[in-house]
């Protein structure tokens, strides 16, 4: 029989022996996350549309290092690389020499199946387009193991800078590797990632289309019809600032207002009177009109 003092020895080994295995365990965990966290570290940017010339800024001022610029419109090309620290036109798709391991598609979503049968990336390199409508699968035409989308849900001009870090990315990635690598990049972007399938980013992304699309569209629509005033755009901004804020505050179905939630019908056909000599934006209103009164003026109670 062991004494109890040879018993508690045993004990106190056993206890370090395990105290022992999992800080060690921990510190490997730690460190693989480190080094994931911190793989990607140079990045290539394949296109020079309106989001390039805000993500690629946007990324090294994340810490990230714009390796190269690629664009079919070099000019474009040259002036993008000329905004970013060190960053060299790449005349080519051909980037088997590149020293980044992140390749970002910005390119126009009807694009981005041509471009990835033509591009060639070093091994084991991670490449993501930026589409809301297309999946992930397009882009299996590429030799890379590590395919992603990384999705900025925003809307983006090259005239004005648009910041990301209250913008919501939507991520998806065909491996637990992807995904981390482009949720570590969307990270130090901004404060709201999201992962979202393509099934999920189609319907988000026709949602923000028919929100900001089709407002804008219609914003241009009535700054013609306030230049036969006399008048500018500037005297909706409160108008339009009031009706977001309270359309996000009480839900649309709340927030409606006008004539048509109203079942105000002299002043609709006043309207459209109005309009005779725009039959294609009379048609907009008479249709938008309807939809409202059929979706709106019973729950009005007006």
């Amino acid at each position: 029989m062991l004494s109890r003092f040879k018993r508690c020895c045993i004990c106190f080994a056993f206890v370090r022996m395990i105290v022992f295995y999992h800080v060690k365990l921990h510190a490997i965990v730690y460190f693989y996350h480190k080094i994931i966290s911190v793989a990607i570290t140079s990045i290539d940017i394949i296109g020079t549309g309106n989001l390039a010339f805000n993500l690629a800024p946007a990324l090294e001022q994340a810490g990230f290092v714009v390796n190269r610029i690629y664009g079919r419109n070099a000019q474009a090309a040259r002036e993008l690389a000329g905004r970013l620290y060190q960053a060299a036109v790449q005349s080519s798709l051909d980037f088997s020499d590149s020293l980044s391991n992140l390749f970002i598609l910005a390119i126009a979503d009807d694009a981005i199946e041509e471009v990835s049968r033509e591009l060639i990336l070093p091994d084991k390199a991670v490449v993501a387009h930026t589409s809301g409508s297309k999946s992930l699968s397009v882009l299996g035409y590429t030799a890379s193991p590590h395919i992603g989308v990384l999705y900025p849900l925003q809307t983006f001009s090259k005239v004005k800078k648009t910041g990301f870090r209250d913008v919501p990315i939507l991520i998806e990635g065909d491996n637990k590797y992807t995904r981390k690598i482009l949720t570590t990049v969307a990270g130090r972007l901004s404060r709201q990632v999201l992962a979202a399938d393509s099934r999920q980013r189609r319907i988000i992304h026709l949602a923000a289309v028919l929100a900001a699309n089709f407002t804008n569209a219609l914003l241009h629509q009535a700054d013609q019809v306030l230049q036969q005033a006399g008048s500018d755009l500037d005297i909706l901004a409160p108008l339009m600032a009031e009706t977001l804020q309270k359309s996000f505050a009480l839900g649309p179905q709340q927030a409606q207002t006008g004539p048509a939630v109203r079942g105000d019908l002299q002043v609709l056909e006043t309207h459209l009177e109005m309009l005779a000599g725009k039959p294609q934006l009379q048609e907009t209103y008479r249709l938008l009109s309807q939809y409202i009164l059929d979706e709106f003026y019973e729950e009005a109670g007006d």
